[in-house]
């Protein structure tokens, strides 16, 4: 689990995953093994070298847990898409989901748009932020779980 400084001004929120792996999409949870739900969040997503974008994105859900899992292939896809019309340099560069925004605050980006300091207010930084190890299944010694 990683913590960082606060960049957001609104209360932690979520607990995140990216998931790096294309063969697991996790329509249960990796904490309790309830059914994860879809949910449309919006991702506030810093890329590289200075370019804060957010996203609404739906993803794997768990409630139970306030774990949100996004599926990092799906995201760069989109982050493609956006940055191949508005600037193709981009495409590629490194990038930090650094938190979530209220719904109805990027709604109101989209009529209107709004500074990067005016956004930051609304941000929600991940309460922790958890990395996801996949083991293989098969046998192993008995004293291994």
């Amino acid at each position: 689990m990683h913590r960082t400084r606060s960049v957001g001004k609104m209360p932690r929120k979520h607990r995140f995953v990216l998931n790096p792996y294309r063969d697991a999409r996790f329509t249960r949870c990796p904490i309790c093994e309830e059914k994860t739900k879809l949910r449309k969040f919006a991702l506030f997503v810093h890329v590289d070298p200075m370019n804060p974008i957010v996203l609404g994105k739906t993803s794997r859900y768990c409630p139970d847990c306030d774990l949100l899992i996004v599926h990092q292939d799906e995201l760069e896809a989109e982050l493609t898409a956006i940055f191949a019309e508005r600037d193709p340099d981009l495409i590629g560069n490194d990038y930090l989901v650094m938190g979530t925004v209220d719904r109805k605050v990027w709604r109101a980006g989209m009529k209107k748009l709004k500074t990067i300091t005016e956004m930051l207010a609304h941000v929600h930084d991940f309460e922790a932020v958890l990395t996801l190890e996949v083991r293989p299944l098969g046998w192993c010694p008995a004293d291994e779980s």
